[in-house]
């Protein structure tokens, strides 16, 4: 089996869903580098596509309609002014054109080729999308694509283990818990330095540490434009932006220039539990409220699950002592090799499993690898993952009005502070005597996964989603 990249799992994303907006975005991105490398754009005549299963169920909710017109226009989400993309929206919409890879304008009618299958599901996996091009010799060509989950996407017929990045074969394959523990025994190293050692698979020694600390800048950068918007959130719920008024609460309505001005006033403040506690959750609020809003994130190892790295990370930057950039290296890759081991052997897609593979899983990835900057055993980063995954199975995906923002933003305070719990435990204790291994508990969700109800899935359609509060999908 060919190993992810840490950094497949925890990279630069837009919100507010990996699964239901980077997905068909990245989806369409591949379509059209398949008509320029088979055919032409210029050959093209017309588009339809065509959404299944959650794709369609909560696409409207989560953004998908918008991330197939940025992705059909040739549009990267990683470098995109996220704060255009609105306006760009309505002007497809409202001149029923579309600029095709910003190559040829083409007819595009929302209501006509836009089709949400609200009734259909493809058999693969429930976020399935069809892209359908008629050229101008009357050929259509239609295209299959499934948003796995984490904003990987598949093409109907290749192996689920191909994703956006190639994996490779690394030189201590890491595909279970037990694997990385015995690698690191063998080796005598830590486990993020295991990591850092497969890394070098993809990158040289000093890309891995400038990406880590490029990773790390875009989540500082994230949490501060969170902190410092107020307002309320789009959609129809009216959901009102927390994280400025809670912040601007706890520092006496004090104003920064940048995000390390308020980090350091932040740090000078007290260091109690409560404040401690209300900070991580002001962190979290802070990326999701972002991410509600169509804001650029860090997708770790989802959109829906965006705010706990960065949460858990914050922590330990502004609270714990003496911690420094060499330790936001060895979080970001001891996180994102945890987060490989639930790509690999469960899931982290939420139509998938349920929001146990999105918040639970972050949650799982953050606790590990706290654990580790604190000086952890390799078996203590184990055990804290596990624990953190134990208290989030069977969690539910039933977003209300199919927007990612009750429970969804709350939840990643929660699995935020689930993972500086897990991570305190594993440190008091000696895993010699745990009862549940991490390979366990991952079998397990996925066990759970499968037995879970697809109405908790991603769909609207049970728990929380079937709350009446008046409002419809826009």
């Amino acid at each position: 089996m060919e190993s992810i990249s840490a950094f497949e799992i925890i990279k630069v994303g837009i919100g507010p869903s990996s699964s239901h907006t980077m997905g068909p975005w990245s989806a369409a991105l591949r379509f059209l580098k398949g008509i320029k490398s088979d055919y032409s754009i210029e050959s093209i005549k017309s588009l339809k596509v065509f959404l299944y299963g959650s794709l369609a169920k909560t696409g409207h909710g989560h953004g998908t309609d918008v991330a197939v017109f940025m992705g059909l226009s040739g549009e990267d989400y990683t470098l995109i002014d996220t704060d255009t993309v609105p306006q760009r929206v309505n002007e497809i919409k409202k001149s029923g054109l579309l600029n095709l890879n910003g190559e040829k304008m083409i007819p595009f009618d929302y209501y006509d080729d836009l089709i949400f299958e609200y009734n259909k599901t493809l058999d693969f996996h429930p976020n399935g999308m069809r892209i359908e091009a008629t050229f101008d010799s009357g050929k259509i060509l239609g295209v299959n694509y499934f948003s796995i989950g984490g904003g990987f996407v598949v093409k109907e017929g290749e192996d689920d283990e191909e994703i956006r990045n190639h994996s490779k074969v690394t030189p201590y394959p890491c595909h279970t818990a037990k694997a990385i523990l015995d690698n690191c025994k063998k080796l005598n190293v830590r486990v993020s330095e295991l990591v850092f050692l497969n890394e070098q698979t993809w990158r040289t020694p000093e890309e891995i540490r400038q990406h880590a600390l490029y990773i790390w800048d875009e989540i500082k950068q994230c949490v501060f434009r969170g902190i410092s918007k107020k307002g309320n959130l789009p959609g129809p719920l009216n959901v009102r932006r927390r994280a400025y008024e809670l912040s601007k609460k706890r520092l006496n309505n004090q104003k920064f220039k940048n995000v390390d001005q308020w980090i350091k006033a932040i740090r000078k403040g007290p260091k109690d539990f409560n404040t401690v506690n209300k900070w991580v959750s002001i962190f979290a609020l802070a990326v999701n409220e972002e991410n509600a809003s169509f804001g650029r994130i860090i997708t770790a190892p989802t959109n829906g699950a965006s705010g706990v790295i960065p949460a858990v990370l914050m922590y330990a930057w502004c609270f714990v002592p003496h911690f420094d950039e060499d330790h936001v290296v060895d979080f970001l890759l001891t996180a994102g090799e945890i987060g490989t081991l639930y790509k690999k052997g469960a899931t982290i897609s939420a139509a998938m499993g349920g929001c146990q593979a999105e918040i639970g899983v972050s949650s799982s990835m953050a606790a590990a690898a706290l654990t580790e900057v604190l000086g952890g055993t390799k078996e203590q980063v184990l055990q804290a993952a596990e624990i953190a995954m134990e208290h989030h199975l069977g969690m539910t995906c039933d977003p209300i009005g199919g927007l990612v923002q009750v429970p969804c933003i709350e939840r990643n305070s929660m699995g935020a502070i689930k993972a500086i719990t897990a991570s305190n435990i594993a440190l008091d204790e000696d895993p010699s005597g745990a009862r549940v291994s991490l390979d366990d508990v991952i079998k397990t969700m996925w066990e759970t996964a499968k037995d879970m109800n697809t109405k908790y899935k991603e769909t609207a359609e049970g728990g929380l989603a079937t709350i009446p509060v008046n409002v419809a999908e826009c």
